[in-house]
């Protein structure tokens, strides 16, 4: 048994309307957890818009990404330029009609 610890970071953000600027406040938080020394570094969930899931409403399907996608790519990318892992929610389009919340 190991005595190694890690250092976690949980990030709590405000999320607004425009995803662009979710996304990049969320990178923001990512590296500025990372000047900490975070290993391991969570975003909110679905942090890329305001948290829509209470209601079912067909304008948020919009919102969906593939998986891999841009964010997959860019928070990629981000974990191994800071070598740490980051663990982030996104609102996944698996195809047209199917939508998860995907981790």
């Amino acid at each position: 048994m190991s005595d190694r610890k890690s250092r976690i970071a949980l990030i709590q953000m405000r999320c607004g309307v425009e995803p662009d600027k979710n996304f990049s406040r969320a990178l923001d938080f990512v590296r500025g957890a990372a000047k900490k020394d975070a290993e391991i570094v969570c975003l909110p969930e679905l942090f890329g818009s305001q948290y829509f899931c209470q209601t079912e409403d067909h304008a948020n399907f919009a919102l969906a990404e593939e998986i891999p996608g841009r964010s997959t790519s860019v928070l990629g990318e981000l974990a191994r330029e800071l070598k740490i892992v980051i663990i982030a929610s996104l609102f996944e389009k698996r195809r047209a009609g199917v939508y998860h919340n995907g981790r």
